[in-house]
């Protein structure tokens, strides 16, 4: 089984605010129905306008960085047997969220 990163843009979620309630059902309920096919790993919306940027010296600063045109707004990671049904699930989810979803492979960790 290989890991995958499915996320989005947080500013790629551009239906009306009302809706959110609706959007946010869907998306609990493709959760669940991945968590029941034992594929789900992790995932969840980030605040991504309270991110830090922490440098190699320690230094910390409010970010993103200020050049960043876009920022994660949410993810999920999982456990598949292929590259296909990553891209299966991303569609779920695109659905439920009504926005595009972003797959990449997460590479083995060697300790592991």
């Amino acid at each position: 089984m290989t890991r995958y990163l499915i996320s989005f843009d947080d500013g790629a979620m551009t239906f009306p605010e009302e809706e959110m309630p609706e959007v946010a059902k869907a998306a609990h309920e493709v959760v669940q129905e991945a968590k029941d096919a034992g594929v789900w790993i992790f995932g969840g919306g980030l605040e991504s306008q309270r991110a830090s940027v922490v440098a190699t010296d320690g230094t910390v600063t409010d970010g993103p960085y200020p050049e960043t045109k876009e920022v994660l707004g949410g993810f999920a990671v999982v456990d598949v047997p292929s590259r296909e049904e990553a891209l299966e699930w991303a569609a779920k989810i695109a659905v439920a969220c009504r926005c595009a979803q972003e797959v990449r492979e997460l590479l083995p960790d060697p300790a592991v």
